[in-house]
This record gives C-alpha cells, sequence and structure tokens, in this order.
C-alpha cells in the first residue's frame, strides 16, 4: 500500500472539527459575559477550568494564524506599534491577531480578552505580556520560571510519581503561592469561587488523557513500519491537550489510541515502503505542515517522532500531593523537559533510541534554549542530525526550495548511508 493509499485517521479530523464548534461557543460564552483568558502553553491552565473560566493557549491560535498565513500581516502589526516582530514569534503572533487591521481574521478572531497569562521563560514573555496589557486594557498574570542547579537522572521515569524529588520543594513553593495569588485575584476581580474538588477532579481526567498518550506513544515505537506519521499525531493529540482536565479531552486521547491500535492490528502502513525512520525535534511548522511527507515516495523516510506524543505521554501525568501542589509540579519544569541541557537532551535521545530514530531534524530558531546539546547528545550516540534555522510559525524568511533540497542531501548523504 503507497502512502497515498492509507485511509487517514478520523482522530485528527475530529478534533479540529470540535475545535471549531469550541470556538464558535466562546465567541457565545464571551458575550454572555464570561471573561476570556489567553495563556501561554506552560501556564496551568487547570486552574482556570477549575474556575469554569474560558481560555485560548496562545501558541494554539499563533499555529492557527500560521496555518491561515495571517503570520506575517500579525507581526508586521506589531512592528507598527513599536514591538519586535523577531523575538519570539510564536508568542507574538497572538497580540498582533488582536492588533491588526484586518476583517477576515482567522475562525472570526479571538472575542475581548480579559487576562493573558504567561510564564516568564525569558523577559521577553513578560514584555509580551505588559504589551497586552498596553494593547487592550486586560489583566496580567506572570509566573516567574524557577530552575534547580540539579539534573536528574531520567526523569521521565520518576517525575510522575516522585515529582517532589525530581523538581524540588522550592520551586513547587513558588509556584503554589503564585497559583494562590492567581486564585485570589480571580475571586476578587471576577467574583467567582474556588473549588478545589472540582479541581481534583480536573487533574484525575487530565492523568487519564495523558494514559492514553503514553499507550499510544509507546505502540507506535515499537511499530514498523509505521501506521501513521506526525501530520496525523499533531492534530489528534495537541488538540485535546488544550482541553485537559474534561472529558471530551479523555475520551478524544482513547479514541486516537483505539484508532492507532486498530490500524495496527490492520498492518496499515503510511508509508509500505518504510525505510528511514525521522524525528522532529522542535515546533511543529505551522505555516507548512505538508512538507512532512515530501520525503515519504522519494526515500521512504516517514516522521515517526514530534515531541507533542511524547510530553503528554512523559511530562503530564503527576500523582499524589494536594490538588494546587500537583497542579504546580506539572509546570515547574515543563521548560526543562524541552529545551534544559542535561534534561531535554537526554530525553530527546532516549526517545530516538526508543524509536529506533535513523535521522533528526532539529529546527532551531534564534531563541532555542539547548539546541547544541541536543544535537551533540544525538550525534554523540551516532544518529545524524541536521539543524534547521527557523521559526515554526513565521514564514517571512522561509525558503521551501532550499530547506527541501539540504535535507534531501541530509537523507542521501549521511541518513541513508549510516
Amino acid at each position: 500500500m503507497s502512502a497515498r493509499g492509507v485511509k487517514r485517521l478520523e482522530a485528527p479530523v475530529a478534533a479540529m472539527q470540535h475545535q471549531r464548534a469550541w470556538f464558535t461557543g466562546l465567541h457565545e460564552r464571551v458575550r454572555g459575559g464570561d471573561p476570556l483568558v489567553v495563556a501561554d502553553a506552560d501556564v496551568p491552565h487547570e486552574i482556570f477550568r477549575a474556575f469554569e473560566m474560558p481560555y485560548v493557549v496562545n501558541q494554539w491560535w499563533a499555529s492557527i494564524c500560521s496555518a491561515k498565513q495571517r503570520a506575517p500581516q500579525y507581526l508586521a502589526a506589531v512592528r507598527e506599534r513599536g514591538y519586535p516582530d523577531d523575538v519570539d514569534q510564536y508568542s507574538a503572533i497572538g497580540l498582533g491577531s488582536v492588533i491588526a487591521a484586518d476583517d477576515d481574521k482567522p475562525w472570526g478572531g479571538l472575542p475581548p480578552v480579559s487576562l493573558f497569562a504567561t510564564q516568564r521563560w525569558t523577559d521577553a514573555h513578560a514584555h509580551i505580556a505588559a504589551a497586552w496589557a498596553a494593547e487592550t486594557g486586560c489583566e496580567t498574570f506572570v509566573f516567574e520560571k524557577g530552575v534547580d542547579r540539579r539534573v536528574p537522572e531520567r526523569w521521565w521515569e520518576r517525575v510522575a510519581h516522585e515529582w517532589e524529588d525530581v523538581l524540588g520543594s522550592e520551586r513547587i513553593d513558588l509556584m503554589v503561592s503564585e497559583l494562590e495569588q492567581l486564585i485570589a485575584q480571580l475571586e476578587a476581580r471576577h467574583g467567582r469561587r474556588y473549588d478545589e474538588g472540582r479541581l481534583a477532579r480536573i487533574l484525575e481526567l487530565a492523568n487519564e488523557q495523558e494514559e492514553w498518550s503514553r499507550r499510544t506513544r509507546d505502540l507506535l515505537a515499537r511499530t514498523e513500519p509505521s501506521p501513521i506519521d506526525i501530520v496525523d499525531s499533531m492534530p489528534a493529540v495537541m488538540i485535546p491537550q488544550w482541553h485537559r482536565g474534561t472529558e471530551w479531552g479523555r475520551d478524544a486521547a482513547r479514541g486516537f489510541h483505539e484508532e492507532v491500535e486498530a490500524a495496527v492490528a490492520r498492518g496499515d502502513a503510511v508509508c509500505a515502503d518504510e525505510r528511514l525512520r525521522l524525528m522532529w525535534v522542535g515546533r511543529g511548522l505551522w505555516f507548512n505542515l505538508g512538507f512532512y511527507q515530501h520525503f515519504q515516495e522519494q526515500f521512504g523516510a516517514v516522521f515517526v517522532w514530534s515531541m507533542y506524543l511524547a510530553i503528554a505521554a512523559d511530562g503530564y501525568p503527576r500523582y499524589g500531593g494536594t490538588p494546587l501542589r500537583q497542579l504546580a509540579s506539572r509546570f515547574v519544569g515543563f521548560a526543562d523537559f524541552l529545551g534544559m541541557p542535561g534534561w531535554a537532551d537526554q530525553w530527546y535521545l532516549q526517545q530516538a533510541q526508543t524509536h529506533r530514530i535513523d535521522g533528526v531534524v532539529h529546527l532551531v530558531s534564534h531563541d532555542s534554549r539547548s539546541s547544541y546539546f541536543t544535537t551533540k547528545a544525538l550525534e554523540d550516540a551516532g544518529i545524524p542530525v541536521i539543524e534547521i534555522d527557523a521559526d515554526n510559525a513565521d514564514a517571512r524568511t522561509w525558503d521551501e526550495r532550499a530547506f527541501v533540497e539540504r535535507l534531501e542531501r541530509f537523507i542521501e548523504e549521511r541518513v541513508a548511508r549510516s
């Protein structure tokens, strides 16, 4: 069966349909008086769900704007207001979508925003929050980013249950105190009451969802040829991720697993002539997802791994402790798992080995935090790596032809030969 002959999965299609309907309902809720939160991906979203406050994930919205080819226009609007348009574009596109003069915004655009929330990975995140306040009048909340000088061994095997030791009590203490401040702010400004029992149930559902993601990830790791590629897995995983703590999110993750499991049982292959297994390290290239499938027919090269399913499996589950402390532990180490030397590089290497990866494409933007160490760890283990200097959501400097030619040479000269 050729790649084109494979029946595409229903899970990503169903997830996108759900998201469109949810976004329409979001507009209705805001018109009805609900306050809207825009929150970065590394913020504890579950606290807003516990308050029954609708929220939009900033980076998800940026991916929609990028896929609709609006990112250049929205970044230009950011520049026109005197802000930089070449720093952390993925986090700035959402602001640009609000201030740009655009009568045809994707999905009708964002409704009026009441609160913008972020975590201070870099100073840029705090400045983006300040810009949201200045341009829209919304309130903001900025979580600090704590750093632990320790580097725990094989954190991915321990963090779900041993998170207090793996992540460090001081960092968790800090985020718990910040969550308490946020709770007080939400109660005072919006007249809603924090319900610890509701949060506990949200966390329980989130854990169940990530357990299904782990089963799917492990199944795909041991299956050759792969029944799907990351063009299927990214939306099937990430849209439910933004609905963590809901029954729909859990059921969507379970449905995705069951669909993949059935495909494996049938012997489906996204590329029947699979000869090479590729790994994409970095954020998804949202403005051009189709390129991931370009190399299947020519080289039998399939992108079988992206961070989205893997981090859902290894980075999110937490068990034990009080609800607020458990929630804090889910997010204090988020940046470490994906970008801190000693944490991220060893995890990427372990994932490459368990998925039997032949070559790695490493998206490296100017704000990459551990690119050198990740590439070195993989290369030292004998896994070829090509680094691509590009922004995942900003297509203004993207050269499609040059990138494809570079990747073809990489596959021919390094991956296939090794």
